[in-house]
């Protein structure tokens, strides 16, 4: 274990923002986590996983911890299921793959992905009519303040949309090591009927999908939408679908007759981000080396060597002009920096 400094974080964030750590270290076991929490001339830290969740906007005074834990492991199994653990640093997209290749059903949905497992549950992921919660057993933390371990189940974590215990009350007190997760080993659930996988399947001319081709249809669909962190700096979906009120939406609906809308209860309504910020006429649009993808409204990217305070002031813009437009409020999905 070694500490570096003045290390720049360009390589470890998907919006490919070029800000420095005064302090950075790789964790790659339990232990080692443990002692650099100990150490008493680094008194703040800073959690970093994938990268994938994140816009960075300044350089990091505090000690990185750049979580590097390695393993993917059956704990147990019966007939119809396989309870899995994968550590916080293992690529979630990487872990999906191997639960397709051992025929392991539940999160076909959620390929492709970007970040690591261990910041999946703090988001509790999601992507065409699945979450992360729909197969999360536990994860097992490290409490940050005592250095002791604790396992949170499924009902201790709070789960709702795009949001966790680890947002909320518990912001900042745990790490995540590892996360377990119950999978079907045969007579998979299927889940096909959002947005356009049966379609996609059509056109595949797959009749009776197998889990395997779920996940094939999704990465095309992804694909066909999303830029590849790779090779344009973005972080996925930068803003949350807000939901609102019925009446509320009743009352856009004269004025916006094709705004799109999706029941949650009775009185709410989930409203897509991205018709809102296409509508306003964001997608496509570009600011010098920033701007909003030309296929995904719900994507800022960078462009090549954008700073993270050029992102944050177009999201603050288009949540300026949405509320304005539209009276609704939409909230940052990243976090920011």
């Amino acid at each position: 274990m070694q500490i570096k400094h003045n290390i720049s974080l360009k390589p470890y964030n998907t919006f490919g923002i070029d800000v420095l750590a005064k302090h950075f270290v790789s964790i790659e076991s339990i232990d080692a986590l443990k002692q650099v929490l100990s150490l008493e001339n680094y008194p703040e830290i800073f959690i970093l996983g994938g990268g994938s969740n994140m816009l960075l906007t300044k350089d990091v005074t505090a000690l990185v911890l750049h979580l590097n834990l390695k393993g993917i492991s059956i704990i147990s199994e019966d007939e119809n299921h396989v309870i899995a653990q994968a550590s916080a640093g293992e690529n979630w997209h990487e872990f999906v793959c191997w639960c397709l290749e051992n025929d392991f059903g539940g999160l076909e949905n959620l390929s492709l992905i970007p970040g690591n497992v261990g910041t999946a549950p703090i988001q509790n992921i999601g992507a065409y009519g699945t979450e992360l919660k729909d197969s999360f057993v536990s994860c097992e933390t490290l409490h940050i303040a005592s250095r002791t371990i604790k396992t949170f189940t499924k009902a201790d974590c709070s789960f709702d949309y795009r949001n966790s215990i680890f947002k909320q009350k518990e912001k900042g007190k745990y790490i995540i090591c590892n996360v377990r997760f119950k999978l079907s080993k045969k007579n998979h659930t299927l889940h096909t009927s959002y947005g356009s996988i049966s379609d996609e399947l059509t056109k595949m001319e797959i009749t009776k999908p197998s889990i395997q081709d779920i996940s094939k249809a999704v990465i095309q669909i992804r694909q066909s939408k999303l830029p590849d962190p790779k090779k344009i700096g973005n972080s996925g979906s930068f803003f949350k679908n807000p939901v609102i009120l019925k009446q509320a939406y009743n009352k856009l609906k004269e004025n916006f007759q094709d705004i799109p809308g999706y029941p949650v209860s009775d009185t709410e309504i989930k409203v897509p981000a991205g018709w809102l910020i296409e509508k306003a006429g964001f997608k496509g649009k570009q600011f010098g080396n920033y701007g909003v993808h030309k296929k995904q409204a719900l994507v800022l990217v960078n462009y090549g060597n954008a700073k993270g305070t050029d992102i944050l002031k177009l999201s603050q813009l288009i949540q300026d002009t949405i509320l304005r437009v539209f009276n609704i409020t939409i909230e940052a999905e990243v976090n920011i920096l």
